[in-house]
């Protein structure tokens, strides 16, 4: 390829170096080396001016177009099946027996004998008087009139006409064309290589110290004063008044329901003069008043009565007393130790494979279609009628009544009346008691126990497995090339010169 290119340089710079020998006076414009006869050029020569027109040989480099056939490597990678021994770690579960020791309260009952005072009630009865007042009901019947108001409907029959108008439809069925697109799916299949990390585990053992703490009791004996309550029944009595009555039941009278009916009088027979036969006519229609008659009914009504009545009752009363109670206290005491334990860690190792995965890709075509829909359209034809219409007025007619009513008027009269009431007085005497109390002591006692732990071992088991290794194999791909070589040709160039006369006659000459 080098060599290729050094001789078209080598060739362009031999002409620039034999064009540079043709120099002139007038800045190299002309050469006199080629004004000769000798080469064939031709001068013509200007009797009036000091100018001269020679012909000079220009080499000029043209460049032709080779095509050229090459090689390039190019590097294809081939995946190849290979089998590999692996190792996996499965995690395995053992026990091992650990000794450990506990603590257990034991419970013992003891008695001792404590002195409290009680305080023994004592009733006395006593009597009082009360004086109180009781309102008496006095009922009085008073009578009034009442004047009131009653509207009498008087109903009127009238008729007009009425013009209306009725809209028919009238139905049309037409046709037309419906261009739609309809999307067919087309499915390609294609394969791309997917790369992805698989994890491997490595194990490392490591050891720690761990800091713990070991915890053992100790007992205290102390006292403390407990407060309890003693409740002492106090007996009192108290007056409260009971509401009680009775039924009683009441007649009441309810009056008819009103209600309105329409009532058609009897028709007759006409002759009609058109076709001379006898047409029934019905009678007119007019609108009555009815009543339903009254009906009797019953109620129960609630007749309250109020009355005292004294009852006995008790109440208690809370009494505090204290006492000094001793007890056992445990008390943890707690001591550091250390120890060394041993661990595993597990570090994931990425290692990188390839699969290919086939996949679809769905694309839509689309096509045209064309389908005749049928649909009907509706016109509506207007046409007049007339009706004749009956209806009715009504006016209603004041009337003046009047009626006499009966209520009665309750006063409440003042009575004082006197009760003698019994009520109990209580007096506490107080009584020194002597009874057995139980209490519990506390002793820890240790027990030695036996408990298995279980811990999980991490064990190697190979297993074969097919792996796909990739491999670059190196081939040779030709394409073609096209260059540019140089060549050099000659062609004539007319070239003006100024020149001296002793130049023009040598010429000449």
């Amino acid at each position: 390829m080098r060599n290729i290119l050094v001789v078209p340089m080598a060739a362009a710079l031999w002409v620039a170096f034999m064009a540079g020998q043709a120099s002139a006076a007038c800045l190299g414009g002309a050469s006199y080396l080629n004004c000769g006869y000798a080469e064939g050029d031709a001068v013509a020569a200007d009797p009036g001016a000091n100018a001269c027109t020679c012909y000079r040989t220009v080499r000029e480099v043209v460049y032709d177009k080779v095509q050229q056939t090459c090689y390039r490597t190019c590097w294809e990678t081939v995946c190849e099946q290979k089998q590999v021994q692996c190792t996996k770690m499965v995690p395995e579960t053992r026990y091992r027996v650990c000794k450990y020791t506990t603590c257990c309260p034991v419970w013992e009952t003891r008695t001792k004998d404590v002195c409290y005072t009680v305080c023994k009630p004592v009733w006395e009865t006593k009597t009082r008087k009360v004086c109180y007042t009781v309102c008496k009901p006095v009922w009085e019947t008073k009578t009034r009139k009442i004047c009131y108001t009653v509207c009498k409907p008087v109903w009127e029959t009238k008729t007009r006409k009425i013009c209306y108008t009725v809209c028919k439809p009238v139905w049309e069925t037409k046709t037309r064309k419906i261009c739609y697109t309809v999307c067919k799916p087309v499915w390609e299949t294609k394969t791309r290589q997917v790369c992805y990390t698989v994890c491997k585990p490595v194990w490392e053992t490591k050891t720690r110290v761990i800091n713990y703490n070991v915890y053992r009791t100790v007992k205290e004996q102390k006292s403390r004063t407990v407060t309890y309550t003693v409740r002492k029944p106090v007996q009192y009595t108290k007056t409260i008044q009971v509401r009680g009555g009775h039924w009683e039941t009441k007649k009441y009278t309810v009056p008819g329901r009103t209600y309105t009916k329409t009532v058609q009088e009897p028709g007759t027979w006409v002759m009609d003069p058109c076709t001379c036969c006898c047409v029934y006519k019905p009678g007119c229609c007019h609108t009555v008043k009815c009543q339903t008659p009254p009906r009797t009914c019953c109620k129960k009504v609630w007749v309250p009565t109020c009355e005292e009545k004294q009852i006995c009752c008790t109440r208690w009363e809370c009494q505090t007393c204290t006492k000094e109670v001793p007890y056992t206290c445990c008390r943890t005491i707690c001591e550091p130790r250390t120890k060394t334990c041993c661990y595993k860690v597990c570090r994931m190792v990425p290692e990188q494979r390839t699969k290919t995965c086939c996949y679809k890709v769905c694309r839509m075509v689309p096509e045209q279609r064309t389908k005749t829909c049928c649909y009907k359209v509706c016109r509506m034809v207007p046409e007049q009628r007339t009706k004749t219409c009956c209806y009715k007025v009504c006016r209603m007619v004041k009337e003046q009544r009047t009626k006499t009513c009966c209520y009665k008027v309750c006063r409440m009269v003042k009575e004082q009346r006197t009760k003698t009431c019994c009520y109990k007085v209580c007096r506490m005497v107080p009584e020194q008691c002597t009874k057995t109390v139980c209490y519990k002591v506390c002793r820890m006692e240790k027990r030695c126990h036996t408990k298995r732990v279980p811990y999980t071992v991490c064990k190697p088991v190979c297993y074969t497995k097919t792996i796909t290794v990739p491999r670059r194999v190196c081939k040779k791909v030709p394409y073609t090339v096209t260059k540019c070589v140089p060549r050099v040709i000659c062609k004539k160039v007319p070239v003006t010169v100024c020149c001296p006369d002793p130049c023009r006659r040598s010429c000449c000459n």
